[in-house]
């Protein structure tokens, strides 16, 4: 490793955007997710979400997304060997795991921030 020249920086925001847009082509969950941010997204400007609001939003988009690339990363050992083996389902189970209880945690806080404002709204109807 000693003496092995790194690559610049610009290579590894292009692996890195490369990855996420190959996520997003290749996996249905990661569609899903880019639909509903974007419906939040519209949302919320419809709504008027405070900073804050916004902010909680932003940090569970990016969460969930960003556990998403991990559980598509963890699937990938499909494609190194054809083996079934318990640890690898164990691995694969575990990060499916963590992207659902992200989206279900997202969808609360959702529900918590855009009911209230939405009953307003069509109150102002």
């Amino acid at each position: 490793m000693a003496g092995r020249k790194k690559e610049p920086l610009y290579r590894s925001f292009g692996y890195a955007f490369e990855g996420i847009f190959t996520c997003i082509r290749n996996e249905r969950n990661m569609k899903i997710h880019v639909a509903v941010t974007l419906l939040v997204i519209i949302a919320g400007f419809v709504l008027g979400l405070s900073i804050t609001e916004w902010c909680i939003c932003l940090g569970m988009f990016g969460l969930v997304m960003a556990l998403e690339l991990v559980n598509t990363a963890v699937e990938a050992v499909d494609l190194v060997t054809a083996e079934r083996h318990p640890l690898a389902k164990i691995a694969k189970d575990t990060a499916a795991g963590a992207v659902l209880i992200a989206a279900i945690m997202a969808a609360v806080i959702g529900l918590l921030i855009f009911v209230p404002k939405g009953l307003m709204f069509l109150r102002q109807l």
